[in-house]
């Protein structure tokens, strides 16, 4: 789900055939100046990503416990490495989410550096489920995507803290979902598609790849790690999820998280109190700031532009989502920043006085949204629904609906910011299947070849999240924090010399940091 907020770059037991049998290939013995053999055919990308990127499409099976039986597609990309005497194999990438990532070598090429751009072809897929690979859709339209916007991504309580309305949507979607994609359902987890990377490998002709993750994609390349160590050589994860913090109790870290992140906003909202109009303190643009999120509460706002209501969590969720990335703060007098927009348009709408301008930039976040996570001849609900389905299929999450009335009451009172929403029922507490096996688990393998990459502030994987996957993965990782907000190292718009600098010395010479170490 953290894909549909941030849309950040478009901005798991091993069984049968996924075990790998080839022997234990070094670091070093897997760089390679000349591209390996391929039975893939390269062409065109659906995606209309221009050249040099290519794509393909590789048939993986649909259930590994029946490599056999019925395949499914996935689509991968990659864009060859920029200098064939300098390259060292594959870099294999995730763009986060879950969510489409065909395009991430088209997107990573203007933010690697260039001696990594060099070194590596830049592969990517869209994970099964999702997107050019065989989808899944829960028969939902666009009107009701826009309409269910503060159901969709997040769920957020009435503003009376009443949970009924979720509970209702989440059924729904529940039996929506399954009537529309249950012969895919038992199948789209994250172990899959780590199995599926694996798939891509061997059609590559590669013995090892790199591998570069964000949000998501870290837990995805961990367990890729897990079911495959002898093919991985070099891994950098950026912006960590926990991978003993799972299913909804991963949800729940988004509360604090939000915290976290809250006092770059703040001091956004003081520094700029002339066009906000949220107080000119960071004490005041809190006190303010919520005191109009309840009053858009207690008084939504309708548009003939959108079907999304305005009201106290339309202010939440694209706070939230602009919270992602400093680029929403930034801004001149011709282009004011992103944030200062919506907060003064949200301002005045309660006031009754939006202007047309104030008008366009609400209702542009609502219907751009879904236009930002629509693909042509791509269900309309591919993106909301699969995110859901990862989430459901990974882990299951608790049935009884008292247990999620007391923590949302809980969590709205001790994280206004978010009121309740991550803790609250979603679609998985009401999913038709439930896991058949237990998750892989993150552990050491013995090996020194994992890189995290994290920023102090990040609304969606807080620092305590990639802290978690520190632990998880023991000796054979490295923490390299930056004292920075927003989500993803690599894809902040005031990149951290210090960080992308440790990006490239791994990727391009194999130097880890002695030990974890902070960015200023």
């Amino acid at each position: 789900m953290r894909k549909i907020i941030s849309s950040a770059i478009a901005v798991v037991a091993a069984l049968g055939a996924g075990v790998v049998t080839t022997a234990f290939i070094p670091a070093e013995a897997s760089t390679a100046p000349r591209p390996a053999a391929s039975k893939l055919r390269w062409g065109a990308c659906p995606s209309g990503a221009p050249a040099p990127q290519q794509c393909t499409t590789l048939r993986v099976p649909l259930d590994y416990r029946q490599p056999r039986g019925r395949t499914i597609a996935v689509e991968v990309s990659r864009i060859p490495a920029a200098d064939p005497a300098k390259r060292k194999g594959v870099l294999l990438t995730n763009g986060g989410g879950p969510g489409p990532s065909l395009d991430v070598p088209t997107a990573l090429g203007g933010l690697l550096p260039a001696e990594v751009r060099d070194s590596y072809d830049l592969v990517a897929f869209d994970p099964r489920g999702i997107g050019y690979s065989t989808p899944i859709s829960c028969g939902r339209g666009g009107d009701e995507l826009v309409r269910d916007l503060q159901f969709s991504i997040l769920s957020f309580p009435a503003a009376d803290g009443s949970i009924d309305a979720n509970v209702a949507y989440a059924k729904r979607m529940a039996r929506q979902c399954a009537a529309n994609s249950g012969d895919l359902l038992p199948h789209v987890t994250t172990a899959n598609v780590a199995r599926d990377m694996d798939q891509i490998r061997r059609a590559l002709g590669e013995r090892t790849v790199s591998y570069y993750g964000i949000s998501w994609g870290t837990y995805v390349g961990s367990l890729y790690r897990e079911l495959f160590p002898q093919t991985v050589d070099r891994m950098v994860i950026d912006s960590s999820v926990d991978p003993n913090v799972r299913g909804y109790d991963d949800f729940l870290t988004f509360s604090g998280a939000m915290e976290d992140r809250w006092p770059d906003l703040a001091a956004f909202g003081a520094a700029n109190a002339g066009t906000v109009h949220l107080g000119g303190t960071v004490r005041e643009v809190r006190k303010n700031y919520l005191a109009l999120a309840a009053k858009l509460d207690r008084h939504p706002v309708t548009l003939a532009e959108t079907k999304a209501p305005i009201n106290g969590n339309f202010l939440r969720l694209f706070t939230w989502q602009l919270s992602y990335s400093d680029a929403s703060l930034i801004g001149t007098p011709e282009a004011p920043a992103p944030m200062g927009q919506f907060w003064a348009a949200a301002g005045n709408a309660a006031a009754g006085k939006a202007t047309a301008a104030d008008r366009a930039v609400l209702a542009g976040l609502a219907n751009d949204l879904l236009v930002h996570g629509t693909l042509p001849n791509v269900p309309q609900d591919n993106l909301f629904s699969s995110g859901w389905a990862f989430a459901c299929g990974d882990v299951a999450w608790p049935r009884d609906v008292r247990t999620y009335a007391s923590n949302t009451a809980a969590d709205r009172a001790e994280f206004p910011l978010t009121a309740g929403a991550p803790a609250n029922y979603a679609p998985c507490s009401a999913w038709s299947v439930r896991p058949d096996a237990p998750e892989p688990t993150v552990e050491p393998l013995g090996r020194r070849n994992v890189l995290i990459l994290q920023n102090e502030r990040d609304p969606a994987t807080p620092l305590r999240t990639a802290q978690g996957m520190r632990r998880a993965l023991g000796r054979d990782a490295v923490l390299v924090t930056v004292d920075a907000g927003g989500h993803g190292v690599l894809i902040h718009p005031r990149p951290n010399d210090c960080a992308i600098g440790a990006l490239e010395a791994y990727l391009v010479d194999g130097d880890l940091p002695a030990k974890d170490k902070s960015c200023g």
